[in-house]
């Protein structure tokens, strides 16, 4: 990890841990499969890698062991063109594994098992990262998985969501609750208080549901989750409804560069404001044939930072998320490259009718490429 000083500003800053992940080399239980090829898996570096592929300057920060797993994260992690040189290397502590079933892992019938207690990211914390550089962002993006690994990180996600100090311009947070990293409702509390502190969030509809006992669509989700700016309930191959204060300015980030003195959020108004309720806007996904679930939500909020940071309208911002999430379905691995920018721009253009009439199956990025090719003189 570089030494504290000047910290070069980027758009987006991912916080987080990531995994070696083995994948099954053939469909069944992993008490059968013999053998596993090796990959990477981790919310936030999914979603920096997939960010930096789409031509966005991109830190990830987090820990990892001074082993060979480490390496291989940090040479796979970097290769997407991501900022890596803000990992730390702990020499006392293993980098975290997992191991997941093949084939099915687009139902609920899937096994996981992890290996990644005592890990070095689970020793993150406010002291053991460089926090200059990981508020030198536009954007800086945090989920839920990190707040359940340790007391530590979890004091670290409140230090970045509070309300005071030189944080980027805008706190980007998905709620990404797994019932299996917390202990009873902990999670839930803890989730929804991080949520409320945050300007951008994205939670799936039954997570909220999980979680939080919401019921009634994306609206009481809305009524749950007020403040903040922008709230993005995601609804499962139907779409995603996203709601926009009528106090934030849709597009500020794109206005910008980083790192900013001061933040255009509530949290530098005078008084707690709760924003006027606004409709939600939903927007439809493509029908997708779904090889693996796993990496979509990420690939998502990805997306819909990519259009974020762009200034793209909200239509076409949900519809950049939809793509993303679309890369990561047609694919077995939890992490894949989105589409190229000019494939993006086509097709978030499309006309409502063509939009409802799109259909993207396996390999659908490389084939879009591939025409892009054929057509250059």
């Amino acid at each position: 990890m570089k030494a504290t000083g000047a910290v070069d500003a980027v758009d987006v800053v991912a916080l987080g841990e990531s995994m070696v992940t083995f994948l099954p080399t053939r469909p069944g239980r992993l008490a059968d499969v013999p053998s596993f090829d090796r990959a990477i898996g981790g919310a936030e570096s999914n979603l920096a890698c997939a960010l930096a592929a789409a031509g966005h300057a991109v830190r990830w920060v987090s820990r990892v062991g001074a082993d060979g797993f480490g390496d291989h994260l940090l040479e796979t992690v970097g290769a997407y063109g991501v900022d890596v040189s803000y990992v730390g290397r702990d020499p006392g502590r293993p980098t975290g594994v997992y191991f997941r079933t093949a084939g099915d892992r687009a139902t609920d019938a899937h096994e996981v098992a992890y290996y990644r207690a005592g890990s070095a990211a689970s020793a993150m914390s406010a002291a053991t990262v460089d926090l200059a550089a990981v508020r030198a962002g536009r954007i800086l993006h945090l989920s839920g998985i990190t707040a359940a690994l340790s007391e530590g990180c979890l004091g670290l996600l409140r230090e970045l969501t509070a309300s005071a100090g030189g944080g980027p311009p805008v706190v980007s947070f998905d709620v990404n609750y797994r019932a299996g990293l917390w202990t009873g409702s902990d999670g839930a509390e803890v989730l929804l208080e991080l949520a409320r502190r945050a300007d951008i969030v994205f939670v799936g509809e039954d997570e909220a549901e999980l979680a939080w006992g919401v019921t009634g669509g994306p609206s009481a989700v809305r009524e749950l989750l007020p403040e903040p700016e922008v709230l993005v309930v995601k609804q499962g191959a139907a779409g995603a409804t996203a709601f926009v204060s009528a106090a934030a300015r849709w597009g500020l980030v794109a206005q910008f560069p980083a790192p900013l003195k001061g933040r255009y959020s509530r949290r530098f108004l005078p008084a707690p404001v709760t924003p006027a309720p606004t409709p939600g806007t939903f927007e439809p996904a493509p029908a997708v044939d779904v090889v693996a679930t796993v990496g979509a939500g990420d690939g998502f909020a990805a997306g819909f930072l990519s259009g974020v940071l762009r200034g793209l309208p909200l239509r076409q911002t949900l519809r950049l998320g939809h793509l993303f999430a679309a890369a990561a379905l047609t694919t077995p691995a939890d992490l894949a490259p989105p589409p190229d920018r000019d494939t993006t721009d086509r097709l978030t253009a499309l006309d409502a009718g063509a939009w409802e009439r799109l259909r993207l199956g396996p390999g659908w990025t490389e084939a879009d490429a591939a025409e892009e090719e054929e057509r250059t003189p």
